[in-house]
């Protein structure tokens, strides 16, 4: 049976993807007017990445991207899209996501990973081995730390004393909290065992999208074994997609800057890529093709289409996880901004509706209104004819 939530969240995953030739300045105010787009178009979130290296996704600190943009906007709920756990002292973090909570007025979702570019934990000194186990060490001390509860633990890496924060969350009983997951088991685990939600950022890709149905079986064990219970509402699944009127403006969107995209996989994932296809393509066109059918790296495969194609695709990712509570847009950037701009506010126009029933009593209405027209409308005529009779008959008693 699959779960279908009653009204869908939906927003956007802002990495983000910036080509190194543009001014960075300009990019990062770029970002920034997309949430705020993203907000008059009534999405429900935006989560911010953080990378300290490579170049091409040039934000470091979610945190103060979101202070930024918080005041800005108004009711958008804004994401780390994620701290990277393992380059953080816990208590440090922990107090930073609340400060960002409380000026926020609740807005604040936690998500938390180990971190992704090998290169960023290269430069601090941190084994990508131990990353993982890292993340669940600092996490585990965060929950204790923003349920107002005393931490002492001392791993080979921090060490905390009688650490308390000394100002709890504006959210009550518990800040939304979320953990990154992609294809292996540990996102999953981590996050049934803590009580947390999952952020799937690897459904776009054939091996993320085969794994969804699994890890929700694994999420919802872990959670079992230590006493908790998780709901597929807090569960949100990141896809790759553009969206036009047809499907050859919205490939045509695409071509705008997917060469950055193809330039950064060669260069990030070097000597070590087994993407021979990448390395073949020539054009932006070739780009689009390999984009949507196979697929390329972590941007897996895209949806370039109509409104009615990204319906039926969040259909099929709803069959193949057994349900989800939110959908999340991979920003690509692919696009120049006005179209995605436009993509953004096709999707809420047209595609929103049908995951949060908007619309089922406006069409029961007009269906209603037309198996009652002669019964609706024979009033209406009348009291037309009536009125007119009226006018004519003190027209003649004037004269």
């Amino acid at each position: 049976m699959v779960y279908y939530p009653p009204r869908m969240r939906f927003g956007a995953f802002i990495a983000p993807f910036h080509a190194v030739e543009e001014n960075p300045t300009l990019t990062i105010r770029r970002d920034m007017r997309l949430v705020e787009w993203l907000e008059e178009n009534d999405f429900d979130e935006a989560w911010i990445g953080e990378h300290h290296s490579a170049g091409f996704e040039n934000i470091s600190s979610p945190e103060l991207f979101i202070a930024g943009v918080a005041e800005r906007t108004k009711k958008i709920r804004l994401g780390t899209g994620v701290n990277s756990l393992s380059y953080h002292q816990p208590l440090i973090l922990a107090d930073r996501i609340v400060q960002l909570d409380h000026q926020t007025g609740g807005r604040i979702i936690f998500g938390a990973g180990p971190g992704q570019l090998p290169s960023d934990a290269h430069m601090l000194g941190i084994d990508p081995r131990n990353q993982r186990r890292m993340m669940n060490e600092s996490l585990e001390c965060i929950v204790d730390l923003l349920e107002g509860k005393t931490v002492n633990r001392e791993t080979d890496w921090f060490k905390l004393r009688d650490a308390r924060l000394h100002v709890l969350p504006y959210q009550t009983p518990r800040m939304e909290m979320s953990v990154a997951c992609a294809v292996t088991p540990t996102g999953p685990t981590t996050a049934g065992r803590l009580g947390l939600g999952m952020l799937s950022l690897a459904a776009s890709t054939p091996i993320g999208f085969n794994a969804l149905g699994d890890h929700w079986g694994v999420h919802e064990e872990a959670a079992r074994k230590n006493g908790l219970t998780v709901s597929r509402a807090n569960w949100r699944v990141v896809v790759t997609m553009h969206l036009s009127e047809t499907r050859e403006q919205a490939r045509k969107d695409m071509e705008y800057g997917i060469m950055d995209i193809v330039k950064y996989v060669r260069k990030v994932s070097g000597k070590f890529s087994d993407d021979a296809r990448v390395a073949k393509v020539t054009g932006p066109s070739d780009v689009v093709d390999l984009l949507t059918s196979d697929g390329i790296g972590t941007f897996g495969v895209a949806l370039v289409g109509t409104p009615e194609d990204a319906i039926a695709h969040i259909e099929k990712l709803q069959k193949q996880s057994g349900g989800f509570g939110t959908f999340l847009f991979l920003a690509h950037n692919c696009a120049n901004f006005e179209a995605t701009k436009h993509s953004y506010e096709l999707f809420a126009r047209r595609v929103m509706p049908h995951f949060q029933n908007s619309n089922a009593n406006r069409a029961k209405s007009l269906d209603w209104a037309h198996a009652n027209s002669s019964t609706v409308y024979e009033g209406i005529v009348q009291a037309t004819q009536n009125a007119i009779a009226d006018y004519e008959k003190e027209k003649s008693s004037a004269t």
